[in-house]
């Protein structure tokens, strides 16, 4: 374990787990690391970057909340009501000094306040003027999310800040841009701020909302009444308070002849970073981990070597922490990670599998059979379906992820857990179903 301490930055550490003993001729090597940031303030010191440091406590943020304006939030009439309590809740928990701004979405974006083309500070002052400002939010229109996003990109970018997040509430489909038109904006605004997105309700596309905060490395929920809005925008802010280093990359340098097979983020949701890879330098790349806070986060690592003869070692890969600067260099936050690879005869050191590789990629598979059994139950394919789901069953079961199972036997009738035998519900709430389906990706940690 390598750790990185400096006063007034986050200490981070990384963790490897794994089975480094490989069998003569195989060349794949598992590797589950944790990274841990505890503690600090902000890269940096208040002395040689006052602009990286809010007044009071807490490194610089700027907030962009979008509120989804379209003309189905009238439908019924409580939920644009709940939008804006949900929106002053948010606003209230803004400390003192942070940047922040409020978005009011339909086909094209809205500046609520502060209006101008800029951002307000908090203060008592602003926080009182932005929850006025709420009351002239109505529905009406159509829903553009691409539109939303750029604005907010453009209002956070103003403010020169170590953190930039946005929060995202629709109600609806994307049906007034393309799905390039989307895209295009994802694109554009990933890597320049982070985004939590939320689907209130039960008309909107799951894919959508869950592709929002996975472009944006944010997180994506349902909030399927209303009603639970204010709590759930209130606790969002306050996680988004609590980040403290932004823009934090994995750099994997693996030696020639090595390949990176896959990195994926493993917990506490499951995100494939593998194409989001950026070149570092001769056999090195950058996995970005978005913004942290006091928390920990598993990765799952894999690469091939060169298959090698009994008794021989390798370094299969190195990993350390950096956070791009805007002049090209990087600045490393000194936690170092290794994976190796030993070839041995003794089969029983070569053939055990780590607990943890073992326990994340059921994790994973779970993931991917919620969302292959639903998808066949949409296209009516209910056999396929009910074996899919059946097999989640039995994955949640053993790993003990007690949320994930509740969810599921919303959707089926779990006749056997152990062994995966489910009949399918032959009435589901549509809620039930969203649910299950948007928070199929969160998992839990191994018992260390």
């Amino acid at each position: 374990m390598a750790i990185f301490s400096k006063s007034n930055v986050p200490q981070f550490s990384v963790d490897v787990y794994q089975n480094e003993y490989l069998p003569e001729g195989a060349g794949e090597v598992n590797a589950i690391v944790t990274v841990t940031a505890t503690g600090g303030g902000t890269i940096g010191s208040a002395v040689s970057a006052p602009h990286l440091f809010s007044p009071g406590q807490g490194p610089s943020a700027a907030v962009a909340i979008m509120v989804d304006c379209s003309g189905s939030m009238d439908y019924p009439a409580t939920k644009m009501r709940n939008a804006r309590d949900a929106t002053a809740a948010a606003i209230d928990t803004l400390r003192d000094g942070v940047h922040f701004a409020v978005i009011g979405g339909t086909h094209v974006a809205k500046e609520v306040y502060p209006g101008g083309d800029r951002l307000a500070v908090a203060d008592d002052t602003t926080r009182e003027q932005a929850k006025r400002a709420l009351r002239s939010l109505s529905a009406g229109g159509g829903t553009a999310i691409g539109t939303w996003l750029k604005l907010a990109d453009r209002l956070l970018s103003s403010a020169d800040v170590a953190i930039r997040h946005g929060i995202l509430l629709t109600d609806g489909r994307n049906e007034h841009e393309s799905p390039q038109d989307l895209k295009a904006a994802l694109d554009a605004c990933a890597g320049r701020f982070t985004c939590d997105a939320r689907g209130v309700g039960t008309d909107w596309e799951v894919k959508e909302v869950t592709g929002i905060a996975s472009a944006l490395l944010g997180t994506a929920d349902i909030v399927a009444d209303p009603a639970g809005l204010a709590a759930d925008f209130t606790q969002m802010m306050e996680t988004a308070m609590g980040k403290e280093v932004a823009d934090v990359s994995l750099r994997l340098w693996t030696p020639v002849g090595t390949t990176v097979k896959f990195v994926k983020q493993v917990a506490p949701t499951v995100e494939d970073l593998t194409g989001r890879r950026t070149e570092a330098g001769p056999r090195a790349g950058d996995y970005p981990l978005g913004s942290w806070g006091d928390e920990s986060r598993d990765y799952h690592v894999c690469v091939e070597v060169p298959p090698a003869n009994i008794g021989q070692e390798m370094l299969a890969a190195r990993m350390s922490l950096v956070i791009p600067q805007p002049d090209g260099t990087v600045q490393n936050l000194g936690a170092q990670g290794l994976v190796r690879a030993v070839w041995t005869d003794d089969m029983v050191a070569s053939t055990s599998i780590n607990p943890q590789v073992a326990h994340y990629t059921g994790q994973a598979e779970l993931a991917q059979v919620i969302q292959q059994g639903l998808d066949l139950r949409k296209s009516g394919d209910m056999d396929g379906a009910t074996a899919k789901l059946g097999r989640a069953v039995q994955l949640a079961s053993a790993s003990g992820n007690a949320d994930t199972a509740k969810l599921l036997a919303k959707v089926v009738d779990v006749v056997d857990a152990a062994t995966g035998t489910v009949r399918l519900k032959a009435k589901v709430e549509e809620a039930d179903e969203m649910t299950l389906e948007t928070r199929s990706t969160k998992t839990v940690r191994v018992k260390k």
